[in-house]
């Protein structure tokens, strides 16, 4: 009797199609004039967002504007055209200034491109491995923090070209603040004057008219005003004698042990806040277009496209939230309007390159400066530090402070392991809820779960039930949104279930912030049974049940009976509830 074939340990046909990048699957579907349209508009209006920002964030990393337009062209074409996702835009970001400032003052330039190249060839190990899934697990306190001391940091760092100060600055914080504060006697008004125009319409088009490229007008029009002028300010062409029109021939780094050695923590770093940037800039554009992207396959892009740029001599890139939003914004189709987007630029750098010289810094420096105010987010913080738990509140200050204070790499470390073990000791306090009579209660597997007999029970088919069991953490909250995916109708009112959610932290209550956000777009009422103390007092704290007009119920069967006096169904009957509702 013939032996059965061995099955294989790895299904390598559903591997590979984990990793097809999102363009061939929107190609599979079909293409033709109506999106070619739609997509070279989006990358048109994307490319004249990506032009003055990538110049500025190579400015604000201390190196020569070009390679600010090269990494946007060599990796928005690599990110769009492998990943995941199907809007995201990629290029340089304004989050990786001051780690890119850090490393070429501590190893050079060359330390940077080595450093850069090994970030991509751990990012591609990452996604092969399917780790793309858990790098986006990085508690939302930590993010925060970085973000607003990196947004902090980069303020003080463009005072400089903003007030037109004479002399260079140290690389440390308190260094810069002495320097700034012994110099202001240099300050050129010219600069400081442009500067503030360029700012004021900036924050202007934003407000008044969204849909206009402002960054662009912004530094264009001052620019010119000050050649028109002839106002005594520094300009690209003065400081770094203009942008090659072509781009550099590539060339390898840096690559003996020894530089490799030297650079190799501040790679690792470099790759998990590239994957932490990329992906959470996909999550983003998931929320607004309605799609899913593949974690895995856009690390993978991600690594590629960081292998290549410095061998083009290139910044590090990611996934770029702003671009992305802006590409969704303005109606792409395809992952194709990435593409389009970097070759646009290139196209600028081909033909229009001399124009910018006359770009003026003190204009760079104020597109800076409103990206970094951005960054900042002096509001969320605040609200955040009023309202978190406590211990939230602990990780997100000490991860802004070491940001600004000492080093990204420290700060970001802390952040992680503080966040670790605040949430174990969080474990442990939820875990002595579960406590009987007679001691620890016996484990149980998922399938011996008893199924509750609410979600059996006939409702108005207006009325859905979700239920939301354990802790609702950094590590968990990303499961609400793919529970719901596979709702094609919205219903009048959604019950959610929380008597098995014993804690919530700040990134669960976003993950629910989320989800009321998605309700309320569907015009569909919350309404929440069982809240245990600790979820009812922090979502309380928040203002979430407020904000949100939540509908509190004590157990599922008043809430049914709420919901169906909600639908207006008269004939309601309160169920007779078990021992536990």
């Amino acid at each position: 009797m013939a032996r059965p074939a061995p099955q294989a340990i790895v299904d390598w046909a559903a591997y590979r199609r984990l990793f097809t990048p999102k363009l061939v699957l929107a190609l599979r579907e079909g293409y033709g004039g109506e999106r070619l349209r739609s997509d070279v508009l989006a990358g048109l209006t994307v490319a004249i967002l990506a032009l003055p920002l990538s110049m500025a964030i190579a400015i604000g990393a201390g190196v020569t504007p070009d390679k600010g337009l090269v990494s946007t062209v060599v990796a928005g074409v690599l990110i769009s055209a492998l990943g995941g996702s199907r809007f995201q835009v990629g290029g340089p970001a304004a989050a990786f200034i001051v780690i890119v400032a850090n490393i070429i003052d501590k190893h050079g330039h060359d330390g940077l491109l080595t450093a850069t190249l090994l970030a991509g060839l751990m990012l591609m190990l990452a996604g092969f491995l399917q780790l793309g899934t858990y790098i986006k697990y990085v508690p939302g306190p930590v993010i925060l923090g970085f973000t607003s001391g990196i947004g902090a940091v980069i303020l003080v760092g463009q005072v400089k070209d903003f007030l037109g100060l004479a002399g260079d600055l140290p690389s440390d914080v308190f260094g810069r603040v002495r320097a700034l504060a012994g110099s202001l006697g240099s300050a050129n008004p010219s600069a400081f004057l442009l500067a503030a125009a360029t700012l004021a319409t900036i924050i202007g088009l934003r407000r008044w008219r969204p849909r206009w490229p402002g960054l662009l007008i912004a530094v264009v029009g001052a620019s010119v005003l000050g050649w028109l002028l002839k106002l005594p300010v520094e300009t690209i062409g003065t400081r770094f004698g203009g942008i090659p029109s072509a781009l550099p021939a590539p060339a390898l780094p840096d690559l003996s042990w020894a530089k490799i050695s030297e650079v190799f923590p501040t790679a690792f770093t470099l790759a998990f806040l590239i994957g932490v940037e990329s992906l959470l800039s996909a999550v983003a554009a998931d929320a607004i277009a309605g799609t899913r992207h593949r974690s895995n396959m856009e690390v993978v892009a991600q690594g590629v496209a960081n292998v290549a740029t410095p061998l083009f001599g290139g910044l590090p890139a990611t996934g770029v939230i702003a671009r992305t939003g802006t590409n969704i914004a303005a109606g792409a189709a395809t992952p194709l309007s990435g593409v389009l987007h970097a070759l646009i630029v290139l196209a600028f750098m081909l033909l229009l390159a001399p124009l910018a010289a006359y770009l003026t810094l003190p204009c760079l420096a104020a597109v800076l400066v409103s990206v970094a105010w951005r960054l900042l987010d002096l509001g969320e913080v605040w609200r955040f530090v009023l309202r978190a738990p406590w211990d939230d509140r602990v990780v997100l200050l000490s991860t802004l402070f070491l940001t600004v204070l000492v080093d990204l790499n420290v700060a970001i470390s802390v952040g992680v392991v503080l966040a670790s073990m605040l949430f174990m000791h969080r474990m442990a306090d939820a875990q002595s809820a579960t406590l009987d009579a007679h001691g620890v209660a016996p484990d149980r597997d998922d399938g011996d779960t008893p199924r509750s007999a609410v979600l059996d029970m006939p409702l108005p088919e207006s009325v859905r039930v979700f239920e939301l069991r354990g802790p609702l953490f950094f590590g968990a909250s990303a499961s609400i949104a793919g529970a719901l995916d596979g709702l094609r109708r919205w219903p009048r009112v959604l019950l959610l279930r929380m008597r098995d959610v014993p804690l919530i932290d700040a990134t669960g209550i976003s993950a629910l912030e989320d989800l009321a956000a998605l309700c309320a777009r569907h015009e569909c009422r919350i309404i929440m049974s069982g809240l245990q103390p600790q979820p009812r007092q922090a979502l309380h704290r928040y203002g979430f049940l407020r904000s949100r007009r939540v509908i509190l119920a004590s157990n599922s069967f008043i809430a049914i009976e709420k919901a169906k006096a909600l639908v207006g169904e008269p004939d309601a009957r309160t169920p007779t509830p078990p021992a536990r509702g």
